[in-house]
């Protein structure tokens, strides 16, 4: 017997990559998402299925439902999306996790939080472990994520230690694949959809900061592994890709990969915009025995066949 899942935000890019997957392991998934960066698109192909259900809710208001477990991924996690509003995104962080960590509390279940290497902001260690507490300015434009994602942490703990609930907290590092949405203006999405495009490719600073890659279906991967620990294994865990390459590197590669003539023009560095993103794994490879298989090129190909796909009008041919 499979269980029932609640997936928050699963309609967007990393969501329906795990409803996906859930599915296909059996069990029932319930997708909720007020579709401000999710789309139904991302989750055609599983709509038929007698197994899943979507539901259009937004989390900053209670959920009344029954689960065994929750990822709580809903949160826009681009500067472009949650800049947008960052009220809103504040709220959707904290009230979020309260109302799904109080959903948790009813139902008994376990529940994970999709958190965010942000929360380390412009580090001053590198790379990051997860006893790293963070550079994170409080009062900038990238405050209503980076901040809220750290008050959404706070109130994991609080609820574990007093409430006894099996919390799972997973901080997600650079994460590219299918489905990214085109104008999310992070940085794959944007190189390639430029590229494709035969426009310039906008790099911000030298483009010599750096980021560090890892493919959607090795973060789902590693989402699954977490959420099956005992339950005395807390986390916070790092999920990510612990490889560095510059952005200019990015840049240049994604130009080869899709044959196209941009060139680079330099833009100043955002404010906030950290120098340095990069994972130690230590404990992600020594709890959960995971670690990224898909080699940068190899991701990036596929990633690149979507978005061609996408902006030719062919996305029911495009890579899932």
């Amino acid at each position: 017997m499979g269980k029932r899942i609640l997936v928050t935000g699963g309609a967007g890019f990393l969501g329906s990559h795990l409803c996906e997957r859930l599915l296909a392991e059996g069990n029932d998934v319930l997708c909720v998402d007020n579709y401000f960066t999710g789309t139904k698109t991302n989750i055609l192909r599983i709509l038929d299925n007698p197994r899943f259900e979507a539901m259009r809710h937004d989390v900053t208001f209670p959920l009344y439902v029954e689960t065994d477990d929750i990822f709580n991924l809903a949160c826009p996690a681009s500067p472009v999306h949650y800049q947008y509003d960052p009220v809103q995104t504040t709220k959707t962080s904290v009230h979020g996790a309260i109302n799904m960590l109080g959903l948790a509390k009813r139902v008994r279940a376990r529940i994970m939080q999709a958190s965010t290497s942000e929360v380390y902001g412009d580090p001053t260690v590198h790379p990051q472990t997860e006893d790293y507490r963070g550079n994170v300015n409080p009062l900038g434009p990238r405050a209503c994520y980076d901040e809220g994602k750290r008050c959404a942490e706070t109130l994991f703990f609080d609820y574990w230690r007093q409430h006894k609930l099996r919390i799972k907290v997973a901080r997600i590092f650079n994460t590219y694949g299918p489905r990214m949405h085109p104008n999310d203006g992070r940085v794959v999405s944007n190189f390639i959809v430029q590229a494709l495009r035969g426009e310039d490719i906008t790099v911000y600073g030298e483009g010599q900061q750096t980021r560090a890659f890892c493919y959607v279906d090795d973060l789902i991967e590693g989402f699954l592994r977490l959420m099956g620990t005992p339950d005395d294994f807390t986390g916070p865990v790092n999920l990510g890709n612990p490889v560095e390459i510059t952005i200019r590197e990015l840049a240049e590669r994604v130009i080869r990969l899709t044959g196209a003539k941009s060139k680079l023009v330099l833009r100043p560095l955002p404010q906030d915009d950290p120098m340095q993103r990069c994972p130690d794994i230590t404990l992600a490879k020594k709890v959960l025995g995971w670690e990224p298989k898909v080699k940068l090129e190899d991701g990036l190909t596929k990633t690149i066949a979507y978005f061609d796909a996408l902006l030719s009008g062919q996305l029911e041919k495009a890579p899932a």
